[in-house]
């Protein structure tokens, strides 16, 4: 099993950040910081870590705001120099984050210049939230200049941010209800340089299209129109869940729409009965049954077994082929049942469809034993 990401963000973070803030305001009391900050840090998860050490910088900083925001911001460190691969060393920062997100509200201009640091240096992806629900037509509008800025990780913010459904932050709700202000935002990042911020614009609409499916389809078929190879690129991710839902409009988007005429034969699923800690091989034949060339998209579906014994479908990605009249290809897909952080196993029997250009055929299912 992989390690807890807090042994990664261990009593030295705050250490780490006493010595920063030292080296600019030398009357902080870093005796005094480290003991609340570190006060059961133990058994806090990364988090609430984050969040006690953050809490702490409020109780030892100056009682004031602006001069507290100005002292973090000089002691900041470099700027990324890079966009990928950088790993846990960043998350320094998720206090800092924390602290403005908690108590700069009041202070619109001073917060957002040091979120606009902070997300040079980490992300402050977690931290705009708040400010988009208080002041959503500032906010907005300095993310539109910010849209246009140098930095990579400043244009990310931008279509990170206002992501209606941000992993492990609060949703934006107005923005779930009504998408259109954040639509106009992503507009402006589509065929951004960088990939680092094109694969944000694609993860917020299909955040989007969770909640707007109809508009994820529109969106993406006007896109689509004289789209350059990385806008495609875009759209087919901004697509992937829409597509493993089988929706009708993302799947006409990309061509998948016609019902396939195809046979699935030569069903094989070895072992019938597996072990939570083994792994099962699933394999079958596609037929093009029809009289001439079809483009086929196909994936696989486990139902697997929850822990109050319902089922819920997982979908593998498996291949887009393109098959000749009365041509078959032979696919296969091994899945493992290791325990995994976001997915875990439980005994029971797990159904098993292929999905091809979205409409599911049943094809077996297997026990799942301890």
């Amino acid at each position: 099993m992989a390690e807890p990401l807090k042994n990664q963000f261990g009593p030295e973070i705050p250490n780490r950040i006493a010595g920063m803030i030292r080296a600019v305001h030398p009357e902080f009391p870093t005796s005094a910081f480290l003991a609340d900050a570190t006060t059961g840090f133990d058994a806090l998860d990364l988090t609430p870590r984050a969040w006690r050490i953050a809490r702490a910088l409020r109780s030892h900083l100056p009682e004031d705001y602006a001069e507290a925001a100005r002292i973090l911001i000089a002691s900041l460190g470099p700027k990324l120099d890079k966009t990928e691969k950088l790993g846990m060393s960043v998350f320094l920062y998720l206090p800092h984050v924390f602290f403005v997100a908690e108590y700069g509200l009041d202070h619109f201009e001073l917060s957002m210049r040091a979120q606009y640091e902070l997300t040079q240096r980490f992300t402050a992806e977690f931290s705009i939230r708040p400010f988009l629900e208080r002041y959503p037509g500032k906010t907005l509008s300095l993310l539109r200049t910010w849209a246009r800025d140098p930095s990579p990780h400043v244009r990310r913010l931008v279509s990170e941010g206002t992501r209606p459904r941000l992993p492990w932050a609060p949703r934006l709700r107005e923005f779930q209800k009504d998408p259109r202000p954040v639509l106009k935002l992503l507009e402006l990042l589509k065929d951004d340089p960088e990939l680092y911020v094109r694969r944000s614009v694609a993860n917020n609409l299909n955040d989007i299209g969770k909640d707007h499916p109809d508009l994820l389809a529109k969106t993406a078929r006007t896109w689509m129109g004289d789209a350059s190879e990385e806008r495609q690129w875009v759209i087919r991710h901004a697509l992937r869940s829409a597509v493993k839902r089988g929706e009708a409009g993302a799947l006409d988007v990309l061509g998948f729409g016609k019902k396939a005429q195809v046979d699935i034969r030569k069903v094989s699923l070895s072992p019938k009965r597996a072990s939570v800690v083994g792994s099962i091989e699933i394999s079958f034949d596609v037929v093009n049954t029809g009289t001439r060339q079809q483009r086929l998209l196909v994936d696989l579906s486990v139902y697997f077994v929850k822990v109050n014994g319902k089922t819920s479908p997982k979908v593998f990605k498996l291949k887009t082929v393109e098959l000749e009249a009365k041509e078959s290809i032979r696919l296969s897909k091994k899945i493992s049942f290791r325990e995994m952080t976001t997915r875990k196993h439980y005994p029971g029997k797990h159904r098993v469809d292929v999905m091809v250009n979205g409409r599911a055929e049943k094809i077996g299912s297997f026990e799942l034993v301890y």
